[in-house]
């Protein structure tokens, strides 16, 4: 694998397009609009390529067959330079990659329900990523239902954005308060003047919002993050933005979360958590 400069991100772009799995994140990295990492076959005519989002997400997509690539996949996957300090989960395109990597990781595959607990192990962890299309029929069909209680309700600004806490939180997808500020849309419900939950812009690309939801632990089950949720959705379909949501099956709350919100399951695909630290 060899590092496209970022210079040269732009020839990636079309080909991220291509696409037809969620990618927007990838997008993302391509447009420079997150400091990222993209990898490729070859740097001057790239029919393979590897992007990295800072989150902890990548994507690998294009030609299977290429050996020299496919070795440095392998040595990445498992981090045998110890470069890696974090864990990354890595979706492939087309189908047939699946194959390739499972004949790449051999027996070195573990489902993620056989991990025991946080033990360390040098294996890649397969779990399930669940791409969901948008039901607006549905959506508005829960909202009339629901019950919604009097929380306060605001647009997250600069101030609030430093103070959102959690795993899934804008300042992982935004480079820092002013790009947020000017590029990105959130809400958050209050209590006593902090972010309880908080439902922002993952991703904008075109006519596509990724949706990012975070829940304080102290107040998650008190349906705060619907409120949120229906807000930011409510932005996107008086603004022209298709709301986009994806996550891993096993994020038991987040799927059933967008179950609720109109949003349906279409795509189920592998999900591979690679190698962060070497035992």
């Amino acid at each position: 694998m060899k590092l496209l400069s970022a210079s040269l991100y732009y020839i990636a772009i079309e080909a991220i397009k291509g696409v037809d799995i969620n990618h927007l994140f990838a997008l993302a990295v391509a447009e420079q609009k997150i400091d990222g990492r993209i990898f490729v076959d070859d740097t001057d005519n790239p029919t393979t390529f590897l992007v990295y989002h800072p989150y902890g997400m990548s994507l690998l997509f294009g030609d299977e067959t290429n050996a020299e690539f496919n070795a440095g996949l392998l040595s990445y996957a498992f981090n045998k330079d110890n470069s890696r300090s974090k864990t990354e989960w890595l979706q492939a395109y087309p189908s047939s990659w699946n194959k390739k990597l499972a004949e790449l990781f051999k027996h070195n595959i573990i489902a993620e329900e056989d991990v025991a607990g946080n033990e360390p192990h040098d294996k890649i962890e397969l779990s399930t990523r669940v791409n969901f299309k948008f039901n607006k029929e549905a959506y508005l069909g829960f909202k009339e239902s629901f019950r919604f209680e009097n929380h306060e309700l605001v647009r997250t600004d600069k101030e609030l954005f430093e103070k959102i806490e959690g795993t899934v939180v804008p300042k992982y997808f935004w480079r820092n308060t002013d790009d947020f500020n000017q590029h990105a849309v959130a809400f958050s419900i209050l209590y006593k003047g902090k972010p309880a939950s908080t439902a922002f812009s993952a991703f904008i690309q075109g006519d596509k919002l990724e949706l990012g939801i975070e829940s304080r632990p102290e107040f998650r089950g008190k349906a705060l993050a619907i409120h949120a949720c229906v807000a930011l959705i409510d932005y996107c379909l008086e603004n022209g933005y298709e709301p986009v949501w994806a996550c891993r099956m096993q994020n038991v709350n987040s799927y059933k979360l967008a179950l609720k919100l109109g949003f349906e399951p279409t795509f189920l695909l592998p999900y591979y958590k690679l190698v962060s630290q070497r035992t």
